[in-house]
């Protein structure tokens, strides 16, 4: 996981809460289960809550939410299967593998709370968690304090549970796998070999056509000068599902381009642009992040989301308007979070990406590099997905939350293609397998909804046109960092791939695919 670099002891008071439920396996994660505030600081003038939870209720006053619902309809899932009348693709027959460090002592039974809220109609969950090395310790986690180690569980049960729940609101009725394989995995890859011994195993042991969603990842500068030695060697997992007829699915991450650096203990970054691995790999479909405004619309008027004197939200930032469909490049100033993106400083360009090698640039200069995001999906918190917990209640409220992160977007987008492999065995036809080739051979159709530059309110805070990290400023307000992002574009680019699939056409085309 990441650890956020906060430039003031005002902008660490108003966000604990926020950063309270990550799932904090070290520096950089490529998706990081960030939970909106529970505060309702500063919401006396409020009438009507952005967020209002299913019971046990729980209401968010500025920040908003969806349910399964939302999603699948904005997504156009709902489409291609109803859950409610258990028609149509639910997954059935496919299996979804979820990564995490750790997992959760709590998970089948929040799942089947899940599962009673939203889908009571269906059968029970299929879910099974696996310890290749052995379930943790649950009971010594301190306060979730920690990179590693058994205080890392309390943080990590909320990026499990998010992957399970929000992977099973898409694909209710699929096999859905929660590998949790202490210790985490910090910004360093001594943790990979045992890593990767468990994916590998499983590749083995799951059908083919397995969908695999990895919530972790690293800088890829981290392993220095060995790296396309060593990352040849987790390659191979990959090769070796793909042959299978397996899919993977890496989150792009939550840094922007931003990217903290190993020999500094964490506490400083790259004054250049980075990547995130496994991401990067050319075997693995990167997903990053969108903001899903769906029924509001955003309207900043100032860059300083918190009163510095009270902590309270301010209206003038957090401001939206009822109605509306946006859906933006993922970069919410206040936290500060963006999609990860960018050329990798390990890959060449695969020839798969030959049709958007023109996007692939730095200064003007096309790179012979492989480039990231794929796709995207919705990644906001302000506008995040609930998640019901129970786990370590000492460490963060039982109930509902509102989480985001690429982490939301990844399992979410695994499960979708987990539709694709139904459709397929529906239509006599072998699971899709190594997914790139195939999607960029349909990226500039009817597939996806290009994600393109959105100006929202008056402040520059709305101006949402590319990947760069904002930073805080002494006096709360916040301002683009100093690493530079990548812009978001018409067609293809370096933060949200082809933009966000739509259900219908997305497996349409991917069922017709060979």
């Amino acid at each position: 996981m990441r650890k956020l670099i906060w430039a003031t002891a005002v902008a660490v008071a108003v966000c604990v809460a926020a950063t309270a439920s990550w799932a904090a396996s070290g520096a950089f994660d490529s998706s990081q289960s960030i939970a909106a505030p529970d505060s309702t600081a500063g919401a006396a003038d409020l009438t009507t809550p952005a967020c209002t939870s299913p019971a046990p209720v729980h209401m968010y006053p500025w920040y908003h939410c969806y349910a399964p619902s939302d999603i699948r309809s904005a997504y156009g899932v709902s489409a291609v299967g109803n859950p409610t009348a258990n028609t149509g693709l639910l997954g059935a027959g496919q299996t979804i593998v979820l990564v995490d460090s750790y997992g959760s002592p709590t998970a089948a039974s929040d799942l089947q709370f899940f599962h009673d809220t939203f889908y009571p109609n269906l059968p029970d969950p299929n879910f099974t968690t696996v310890f290749p090395n052995g379930a943790p310790d649950y009971n010594n986690v301190a306060h979730g304090n920690g990179l590693s180690g058994p205080s890392a569980a309390a943080n990590w049960s909320g990026e499990a549970t998010l992957d399970i729940e929000w992977s099973y609101a898409i694909a209710p009725l699929a096999h859905i796998v929660l590998l949790a394989v202490p210790p985490a995995e910090t910004e360093g890859v001594q943790g990979f070999p045992t890593l990767f011994s468990a994916i590998s195993d499983a590749v083995d042991t799951y059908p083919a056509g397995t969908v695999f969603s990895m919530s972790f990842g690293v800088t890829e500068q981290t392993f220095g000068g060995a790296a396309q030695q060593q990352t040849a060697k987790f390659d191979a997992v990959f090769q070796k599902g793909n042959a299978k007829g397996d899919t993977f699915f890496a989150s792009s991450g939550d840094n922007g381009s931003f990217g903290v650096a190993k020999p500094h203990r964490d506490t400083t970054g790259y004054s250049t642009p980075t990547d995130g691995w496994p991401a990067s790999s050319p075997y693995v479909t990167a997903v990053g992040g969108t903001q899903l405004q769906s029924g509001w619309t955003w309207n900043p008027t100032c860059d300083v989301p918190f009163d510095p004197t009270t902590g309270a939200n301010n209206a003038c930032y957090f401001n939206s308007t009822a109605g509306g469909f946006t859906e933006a490049v993922w970069n919410e100033s206040w936290e500060p979070v963006a999609t990860g993106g960018g050329p990798s400083a390990i890959y060449a360009r695969p020839s798969w990406q030959s049709s958007v090698a023109g996007q692939i640039q730095s200064n003007g200069h096309q790179l012979d590099a492989r480039g990231i995001p794929d796709l995207s999906w919705n990644a906001a918190v302000n506008g995040g997905v609930l998640v019901y917990i129970t786990a370590f209640p000492n460490y963060q409220r039982a109930g509902w939350h509102v989480y985001g992160g690429t982490s939301a977007s990844s399992p979410q987008v695994a499960a979708l293609v987990a539709l694709v492999n139904q459709s397929r065995h529906n239509a006599g036809k072998g699971p899709i397998g190594f997914l790139n080739p195939a999607l960029y051979s349909i990226g500039s159709g009817s597939a996806f909804r290009d994600i393109v530059p959105v100006t929202e309110g008056t402040a520059a805070s709305g101006h949402l046109q590319d990947n760069q990290l904002w930073s805080y400023n002494a006096d709360g307000s916040v301002s683009p960092g100093s690493v530079p992002g990548w812009p978001t574009t018409t067609g293809w680019d370096m933060t949200t791939g082809f933009g966000s699939p739509n259900a219908p056409a997305f497996v349409s085309a991917l069922t017709a695919a060979p």
